[in-house]
């Protein structure tokens, strides 16, 4: 079986297509772009200049809900937006209403739910997994196997280890109050996280915080503070050099 181009489907320049591609109604496509094998591009889908897509990646996917979700389904999604020179890998699903800013690698396996803003020049590990309404800024590095829960906020410079998971639901699934507390993790510009660590909902990790390897944060980190443990407890103060002051590289 072919590849299916759409009729209504507009390349704006140069560009190489794999085998057995699907690229659907009024999706643009800038120039200079590189789509793998086996990529299905969903409608209206705008993916810029020199963006490599690689093997069996999603662009634009709807969600599927639940009858017990509590996201609803919307009548008319707005389009994925992919910026210039980014890198998407193998069997990467990116959902519809997303925003994807310049520069941005995401690794092979990675999803990204619908509804999720990202900045520039972050990288994003393979087999992570960013859920919806999350906003995450520039210049992060979000290493492999990292859980965003949904509503939280990362900001830019962030650092999250392999392995780090953030929750949002406090009543653990239990009690219809938990509907007005959803909050996931808040990570300030240069806030930090170890591997193997666990966030609890609603935390606060204040600018150039950092939280050691395989802590449970249950409570919010103060700005250049170093916490550990489990529960985490404050340790010390982040050394000097490597604020984040010391360490911009714009």
């Amino acid at each position: 079986m072919g590849s299916h181009i759409s009729e209504k489907a507009r390349f704006l320049g140069g560009y190489k297509i794999g085998y057995n591609c699907i690229i659907d109604d009024d999706v643009k496509i800038g120039d200079n772009c590189i789509i793998g094998h086996n990529v299905i591009i969903h409608k209206n889908v705008q993916i810029g200049d020199n963006v490599r897509i690689d093997d069996f990646a999603i662009i634009g996917k709807e969600p599927l809900f639940s009858p017990r979700s509590i996201f609803k389904n919307e009548k008319e999604w707005k389009p994925t937006i992919i910026g210039d020179n980014c890198q998407i890998g193998a069997n990467v699903i990116i959902y519809t209403q997303c925003e994807i800013g310049s520069q941005n690698m995401i690794a092979d396996y990675v999803s990204v739910r619908e509804n999720v803003t990202i900045g520039d020049l972050n990288i994003i590990g393979s087999k992570s997994y960013i859920e919806n309404f999350v906003k995450i800024g520039s210049r992060n590095k979000i290493e492999a196997f990292v859980y965003i829960t949904a509503y939280s906020m990362i900001g830019d410079y962030c650092f999250i280890a392999p392995c780090v998971a953030t929750s949002n639901d406090n009543f653990a699934g239990r009690d219809k109050e938990r509907y007005e507390h959803f909050k996931g993790v808040t990570m300030e510009d240069g806030a930090r996280i170890g591997v193997n660590s666990t966030i609890f909902p609603g935390v606060v990790l204040k600018n150039d915080c950092m939280v050691a390897a395989g802590s449970v944060v249950t409570g919010d980190v103060a700005e250049g503070e170093i916490w550990l443990g489990q529960p985490a407890i404050f340790f010390r103060m982040v050394p000097e050099k490597q604020r984040l002051i010391n360490n911009r590289d714009d």
